[in-house]
């Protein structure tokens, strides 16, 4: 049994995770300008991306480096959601 990687946020994460994420966070259009590769900016698809991306080295650590980029901006996302305050019950 391999020991687990504090230390590596990509440990465990699919590439097709990642990339799901990062078309739902950015859009083909965003990804495209980002990492101006073909897959992303014609016709763009999970199962084409995904077939690029296993057999291109230099762009799947491009994906994941966005990726990571995405993972360090999501906390901060949350932090700037305004306060709920509780809504008072009709007695």
């Amino acid at each position: 049994m391999t020991p687990p990687h504090p230390k590596n946020p990509l440990h465990g994460v699919t590439l097709a995770a990642m990339l799901e994420q990062l078309v739902e966070q950015y859009g083909w259009e965003t990804l495209s300008q980002s990492i101006p590769v073909r897959c992303f900016t014609y016709h763009p698809s999970l199962k084409s991306s995904l077939h690029f991306l296993r057999r291109t080295p230099w762009a799947r650590a491009k994906v994941e480096s966005l990726y990571l980029h995405y993972l360090e901006e999501k906390p901060a996302a949350f932090e700037e959601l305004p306060a709920v305050e509780p809504t008072p019950t009709e007695e």
